[in-house]
């Protein structure tokens, strides 16, 4: 045999030999102990691994409470218990948690809103969206695709016949997941608490607001007079009320509203064993 290739092999194997040893060394130098409790952590969270809290997986948000000492209250479908077993492992008082809940702030179904063309195609909100903001000629209703009941990995919502999602609350888990793909905003997440919702986001003016749909808020400001609330907790903004979570004295402003745009909820009022019916006489 070539005495160089001997020697070549010989210089090739101890050069492989020094520089793992340098590698190995060096894992051993700068190895950093990884928090057992990122696992314990990972093991209580619910391996929904939907995205509600911010981070692509459980695991990466348990390794972001232990890091970077992120909050603990993310975990939206784990809920209550999963707050309390984390807050316990860590030897800490459970931070009070704010349940929330997705809602639908749109009314404009079937013959209440109007169209401006006929579309045919897929059958998914944000690709009719790319063809001139959608066959809805209120910029800001739904399409009616169910994009977001298909997204829902908790089979918490579904499309009623009117062309609308509704949610299921006692399944919903508020992971926000319906929230970001609705390419309208029409979902959003509310406190369980809270009993009135404003069933409209369209911020244009009166008048273009009553071209396209019927319930529609027109931005009268009525609710948010003294007289209407005297709690003054309706304040305008861009065209639209805000409604606050604490809203209570909002009889009057729901009876009056001249296009009755707000939507009284009871909390918890939609069990999904009373609208799964429904919902299934439209998949037939």
């Amino acid at each position: 045999m070539d005495v160089q290739l001997i020697s070549s092999l010989i210089t090739l194997g101890g050069l492989g030999l020094l520089f793992g040893a340098v590698l190995a060394y060096a894992s051993k130098i700068f190895h950093v102990e990884r928090d057992v409790r990122i696992e314990k952590i990972n093991e209580i969270l619910p391996q929904a691994n939907c995205g509600g809290c911010g981070y692509p997986g459980c695991i990466n948000y348990a390794e972001a409470v232990i890091v970077k000492n992120v909050s603990m209250t993310l975990c939206a479908p784990g809920g209550d218990k999963v707050l309390e077993k984390i807050a316990a492992l860590l030897g800490v008082e459970a931070p009070a948690a704010n349940p929330m809940v997705a809602v639908v702030r749109c009314q404009g179904a079937h013959g209440i809103a109007k169209d401006k063309f006929v579309y045919e195609g897929l059958e998914d909100c944000n690709a009719e969206v790319l063809i001139h903001g959608g066959h809805k000629a209120c910029e800001f209703g739904c399409l009616g695709h169910g994009s977001c009941v298909k997204a829902c990995p908790f089979d918490a919502m579904a499309m009623l016949d009117n062309g609308l999602p509704t949610v299921f609350e006692d399944k919903c888990t508020a992971c926000g997941i319906c929230v970001t793909t609705c390419p309208k905003g029409i979902m959003q997440m509310v406190p369980r608490t809270q009993k009135v919702i404003l069933g409209c986001i369209n911020q244009n003016s009166a008048k273009a607001v009553r071209e396209v749909c019927s319930v529609g808020c027109i931005g009268c400001s009525l609710c948010a007079k003294p007289n209407i609330t005297p709690s003054g907790k309706i304040v305008m903004k861009n065209n639209l009320p805000e409604v606050p979570a604490d809203w209570e004295d909002f009889d009057l402003a729901v009876k009056r509203c001249p296009t009755k745009s707000f939507v009284v909820r009871i909390p918890g009022e939609k069990p999904a064993e009373e609208l799964a019916a429904a919902a299934e006489e439209v998949k037939a």
